[in-house]
């Protein structure tokens, strides 16, 4: 088994939602969600070990390198196998960082103090063999609970997505509490804290450029399903004042198309990083097939 390597962000570095932006302006607002399912392991030909991760791990970073702005495996499909499982997901952080693609783990961490903390220091410091760009966050135990990741991430160059609305039927029970109420939805009440810990790190309110670029986005970013429609301006949630990147999680297989996206996210579009994960990677299994259908969709994206 191959060594994962440690990994840090240098301090020269920009901060994360900079890297983000400028890889955005550069490669286009896709990012490809790394998903080894079952199912789809199969479908590759690939068993479903730790040994099917890896391959299923390489092919999708060697075809979508050079296409997409970010990779986001989803954690628990590597915990599944355990440690064995983990390590996969470690060499596939450290494969990304070589080829310069920007990580997002798929986690959804969420806890309060000590424990907080740890799940922080594994995925947000430098020298953790999990350590990735970005991680996904839960605040459903108080935005502020979420703050030893916060001030990690912003050391390190770093950044969190924090889950605000998810297009699952049962996040409103959650997310919609105190629509038409003083101060709020829940989620209304997580993007505001979002933009005020992007507006405290830079000193001054960040945005996207006046050409419509992901310019100075900040590095606290929010999830905001592509498929939850006019839920965004129902529940009152400022996204372009907000500042920072939004992962919207849903294109092709659950329904969402770039002009969903673009009628949802409105004046924010610009700070919108799409992703894609089963429509993407049922192009395998080679790496050609997976790059045409990332190629693809980015044009739509990019139009």
């Amino acid at each position: 088994m191959r060594r994962p390597r440690s990994r840090r962000v240098s301090d020269a570095v920009r901060p994360f939602g900079e890297r983000l932006g400028a890889a955005m302006s550069r490669r286009g607002p896709l990012c490809v969600g790394i998903d080894p399912h079952p199912s789809l392991l199969a479908s590759w030909g690939l068993a479903d070990d730790a040994d099917g991760l890896r391959r299923f791990s390489a092919t999708v970073l060697e075809a979508v390198a050079g296409v997409a702005a970010a990779v986001k495996p989803q954690v628990a499909l590597y915990e599944r196998h355990g440690s064995a499982g983990m390590a996969a997901l470690e060499e596939l952080l450290a494969d990304a960082h070589d080829a310069g693609v920007l990580t997002i783990a798929d986690a959804k961490r969420g806890d309060i103090g000590s424990t907080m903390a740890a799940y922080a220091d594994a995925w947000l410091r430098d020298g953790s063999p999990l350590a990735a760009d970005a991680v996904t966050l839960s605040p459903y135990l108080g935005f502020e609970s979420l703050r030893p990741a916060l001030d990690l991430a912003a050391q390190t160059g770093r950044g969190v997505f924090v889950l605000a609305l998810t297009s699952n039927p049962e996040g409103a029970s959650v997310q919609h509490v105190g629509q038409g109420e003083e101060g709020g939805a829940v989620a209304r009440r997580i993007t505001e804290a979002a933009a005020s810990e992007n507006a405290r790190r830079a000193g001054s309110p960040r945005g996207t450029g006046g050409d419509g670029s992901p310019d100075d986005l900040g590095s606290v970013g929010l999830v905001v399903g592509a498929t939850v429609g006019d839920a965004v301006a129902r529940l009152g949630l400022d996204l372009a004042a907000m500042g920072g990147p939004v992962l919207a999680p849903g294109l092709g297989a659950q329904g969402a198309t770039a002009a969903v996206l673009r009628e949802t996210f409105g004046a924010a579009y610009a700070q919108v990083l799409g992703t894609s994960s089963r429509d993407i990677l049922s192009g395998g299994p080679g790496a050609g097939g997976v790059r045409a259908r990332a190629e693809r969709t980015l044009a739509e994206l990019s139009a």
